[in-house]
């Protein structure tokens, strides 16, 4: 039997579009002679779906888009099946009154094989809003090849079982477990599994604890491409009965890999391909996040705010991998306390990118502002209100250059200055997407330093950026952080070294840590009380940030449920 692994970047609600996108993955499947073909979890829909599964209009659809592609399948590659991830109506009266459901579509028909068992609600999941859980395993038996054969099915968190490699795990049944009985010849595992740095390994550790359990290969098929803050890479992939990598998907890309099987055993198998390293694949998650998000939101041309500093240097090296440098704009703003050499070094960026930029001194717009508000201030703005001012002239002048041109405004703060309220809102904060709002500011270095590295040579030249030389530059790395609104200002005057800072916030919204636990394992107890205090001031803020690309294993936004208004 030859499967088809169908590595798919699906358009959320587009039912149409995506059962077109499953037809020609069918397909290409087809010209390499599979058997049948598998795609991600819920891939009619595009996960997550979140609310649109509340709208009865659609779940009718789901069932047009199902015949047509029956239909399809059964004038073109009759001989072809496909395993399609839907939202099966379940009957019931009372909500949720769905399932996170797998249907063949064969031979000019399909029916629901599959049943979601674990259905996660935690962290950016919801998924017991919205569906029942199946109470038995599901085993899809099969003729091909010759051969008759017994198929587990599972779909994503099902093979998220083990306590001892996760660190935690859902009450609730193992659907691994009771398989075992029904002595399967394969475990599927169809998935729509957000990327997080080292997630990679813990699903091929996952998916090997389940082969040795079962004494059979396990498949998994992953969901690729960005959908709002989640971004899904893909690399799906085969594990023998021993547990080793037999095919390896690509990390960010679609991509249909077929896999042939026979008695259970591996034809002639290819070598299993190496990811990218973690830098690499971290980069092309942004790149894919950005891409993706301005694709599906009918954007074709990014504008940003360019400082000279390293925020907003990554987020250009970003947009420009995205996008494309000739459809991305750097809109710079100094004031009288911008520094020459932080000019020049976004000047310079903007050239080795290819973007165009425009420069627009805001020093007259403060001036205005001073004469308007000393009347009802009785003085001009003076301390923080004045330097909060620049931030919001500045973050006027790119919204309206974004309307004006039909931009898509990249927000450039970091996860750092998020958290502890460093940024300004209906300032620097505007923006329809924070591109590294979930990067702490020691991590942004990281990928910059990775970036110009001759490491990154091959993924710069993929990508289309400058392969030789350094791309975000040497001045801009070394520049000690400076918001530059007000002279000789330094980020280090209001906050602790990032060095310092990022490992506190870290323990405190990763490992939700409290101030006592940071004491007793030796920080200072003034510093572990200021900066709890400031991260939780600053909720307010964070509530009304731009959709940020979560790249970590907790980030701000649909996965962080703080109170404003608590103690």
């Amino acid at each position: 039997m030859r499967l088809a692994l169908a590595q798919l970047n699906p358009l959320v609600g587009d039912l149409a579009g995506n059962g077109e996108l499953i037809l020609a993955a069918c397909h290409r499947a087809a010209e390499q002679g599979s058997d049948l073909v598998l795609t991600p979890e819920l891939s009619l829909w595009g996960y997550p779906p979140r609310d649109l599964l509340l709208r009865p209009s659609l779940i009718a659809k789901q069932g047009v888009v199902l015949d047509q592609l029956a239909a399809a399948l059964a004038q073109n590659l009759p001989q072809l099946g496909v395993l399609v991830g839907i939202a099966e109506p379940s009957g019931a009266a009372p909500l949720p009154n769905l399932f996170n459901a797998v249907a063949l579509v064969e031979a000019g028909s399909w029916r629901v094989v599959a049943r979601k068992r674990l259905l996660p609600t935690y962290d950016v999941f919801d998924e017991q809003r919205y569906f029942c859980a199946a109470a038995e395993p599901s085993v899809l038996e099969l003729n091909r090849g010759g051969r008759h054969w017994r198929l587990g099915l599972t779909i994503c968190e099902d093979l998220w079982v083990e306590e001892e490699l996760q660190g935690h795990r859902l009450a609730g049944a193992d659907p691994v477990a009771d398989l075992l009985s029904s002595r399967i010849d394969l475990l599927l595992n169809l998935s729509a599994s957000p990327f997080g740095q080292a997630k990679v390994a813990l699903r091929q550790s996952l998916a090997a604890r389940a082969a040795s359990r079962l004494t059979c290969p396990v498949v998994y098929v992953n969901q690729v491409g960005g959908n709002d803050e989640l971004v899904f890479d893909g690399a799906s992939f085969v594990v023998d009965a021993g547990g080793a990598v037999v095919r390896q998907l690509a990390s960010c890309k679609e991509q249909v890999s077929c896999w042939e099987v026979s008695d259970v055993t591996p034809v002639a198998p290819l070598p299993a391909a190496s990811l990218p390293a973690a830098s690499e694949q971290l980069f092309r998650a942004l790149v894919l996040g950005v891409a993706d998000y301005a694709r599906k939101c009918g954007f074709t041309s990014a504008l940003l705010g360019l400082s000279g500093g390293i925020d907003s240097a990554l987020v250009a090296v970003i947009a420009a991998a995205a996008l494309g440098g000739e459809r991305v704009q750097a809109l710079l703003m100094p004031s009288p306390w911008s520094s020459e050499g932080s000019l020049n070094d976004a000047l310079a960026l903007a050239g080795r990118l290819g973007l165009s930029s425009h420069t627009a001194a805001i020093a007259p717009l403060m001036a205005g502002f001073d004469t308007t508000l000393t009347p009802v201030l009785a003085g001009p703005p003076s301390g923080l209100s004045a330097e909060n001012l620049q931030s919001r002239i500045r973050g006027t002048m790119l919204m309206a250059v974004a309307n004006q041109q039909g931009r898509l405004l990249l927000s450039t703060g970091n996860k750092s200055e998020l958290a502890v309220g460093y940024c300004t809102l209906y300032g620097d904060m505007n923006g329809g997407l924070a591109v590294i709002g979930d990067l702490y500011k020691t991590s942004v270095f990281e990928l910059c330093a990775w970036l110009d590295s001759a490491a990154a040579g091959p993924c710069r030249r993929e990508l289309g950026l400058q392969s030789e030389g350094e791309l975000v530059g040497r001045e801009i790395r070394d520049k000690p952080p400076s918001a530059e609104l007000r002279p000789d200002q330094l980020d280090s005057d209001s906050l602790p070294d990032y060095a310092v800072l990022d490992p506190i916030l870290k323990s405190y919204i990763e490992e939700l840590a409290s101030p006592e636990q940071l004491i007793a394992t030796g920080t200072p107890a003034e510093l572990a009380e200021r900066v709890m205090q400031l991260l939780r001031r600053a909720e307010f803020k964070r509530r009304q940030a731009p959709p940020l690309l979560k790249i970590g294993g907790r980030a701000f936004g649909s996965g962080w449920r703080m109170p404003i208004a608590a103690r």
